[in-house]
């Protein structure tokens, strides 16, 4: 008698989420811990500080449980950058070890991120709570609806992140942006003054060391034998030539006097002649920009015509800078084979994070075959303003 076979057993369900739905829902199973935590943390410092305001130790517990209140955000924003892709700026840090203890106390309680940053703490308990529930429960019971709910509860997680950790207006994430250039206008300084010191003492001053020696043999040979000690001095004049030449270029490579007298026009028609190719200057310009702004403009064209001259492979280069508003332009074009970017290693990472530090913007079009054009912005502040203001 013949039986049907009976019907292999269907294997059990298995889950396939991408690997954003994971990240979201560890992130979701990890709010009721962090939510705990931070609650128990932020109710008791803060209830505890307020209670005891009217004790000596009242305020500065308050203020230093402000300060832990930051330091648990930014690991809220590192979570949330690590799990939800959120880019979250941080807010703009205290500065405690530039302070006195009353300056401190009275700028920590008066800090709105910590105050927001407490807020987040409290109000993320029943929110932990919830989505721990119905992540739990929906991985054992619903999960084919989870990836849904993972994406809804993280978008209000991603909005609740960035409504009360994130800095709260544009002028905090100015500040926070300008205190991270001031870092890179400190970095670029001390290696200029690196770069000086090296050409110093492997240029100029070995070669003033040995004139002095050459000096000092020529003086005993000019009694021995004149002729010979008349020759040693003709070489040591060449060397003085040497090491004047040198001093000149590194002062120029400091601050060139041609620029101090005569502005951008002739400072950049200088430059241009030092390139390997043929290159166009010109500058429109009918007064002139604050010296550090000028000074900028003038490093910026004199590297990237060296850039022209050594990398590019071009026949003909121009130069433009010209005023627009509020803002000096630059632009320096060549005829070249192309492909400069800011990490190919030609000095251009270096430029955009110079003129970044002051406010500038520095933009690369150079695609393969060229031609290569490199604009750059800086901010126009006038000469006369530091003597205007002194006036009043």
């Amino acid at each position: 008698m013949h039986t049907e076979p009976e019907p292999e057993p269907l294997p059990p369900p298995r889950f396939a989420f991408d690997a954003v739905t994971w990240r979201e829902i560890t992130y979701l199973l990890l709010n009721l811990p962090f939510a705990i935590g931070g609650f128990v943390y932020a109710v008791v410092t803060v209830t505890l500080g307020l209670g005891l305001s009217v004790t000596v130790i009242g305020l500065p517990l308050l203020a230093a449980g402000l300060a832990g209140c930051r330091l648990i955000g930014r690991v809220e924003r590192a979570r949330a950058r690590a799990l939800l892709g959120s880019r979250v700026d941080e807010p703009r840090p205290l500065r405690p070890g530039s302070m006195r203890f009353l300056t401190w106390l009275l700028t920590a309680l008066r800090d709105p991120v910590a105050w927001r940053h407490a807020l987040f703490l409290g109000a993320r308990l029943p929110w932990g709570i919830l989505t721990f529930t119905v992540t739990l429960t929906s991985l054992f019971v619903a999960w084919p609806v989870l990836p849904f709910l993972s994406r809804a509860m993280t978008t209000v997680d991603r909005a609740m992140v960035r409504g009360l950790l994130q800095p709260s207006d544009e002028l905090e994430r100015r500040i926070a942006q300008l205190e991270s250039d001031r870092g890179v206008v400190v970095d670029t300084a001390a290696a200029d003054l690196r770069r000086i010191e090296r050409d110093l003492h492997d240029g100029a001053q070995a070669r003033l060391v040995a004139l002095a020696m050459g000096l000092g043999l020529a003086k005993e040979k000019l009694m021995e034998d004149p002729e010979a000690g008349a020759k040693m001095v003709e070489e040591a004049h060449g060397e003085v030539k040497m090491a004047l030449q040198e001093l000149r270029d590194l002062a120029r490579g400091i601050h060139p006097a041609i620029l101090t007298d005569r502005g951008l026009d002739a400072a950049l028609s200088s430059v241009a002649t030092r390139c390997t190719v043929p290159v166009s200057v010109t500058v429109d310009l009918r007064s002139r920009p604050a010296e550090a702004i000028e000074g900028i403009a003038y490093f910026t064209v004199s590297e990237l015509l060296q850039n022209v001259s050594k990398h590019s492979g071009a026949r003909t280069a121009a130069v433009d800078v010209w005023r627009a508003d509020d803002r000096l332009m630059i632009q320096v074009r060549d005829d070249g084979h192309g492909g400069a970017d800011l990490s190919s290693g030609s000095g251009l990472a270096g430029l955009s994070e110079r003129l970044g530090s002051v406010d500038g913007l520095f933009v690369v079009t150079s695609p393969a075959g060229g031609p290569t054009v490199v604009t750059a912005e800086l901010p126009w502040r006038d000469r006369d303003f530091k003597r205007a203001a002194a006036r009043h």
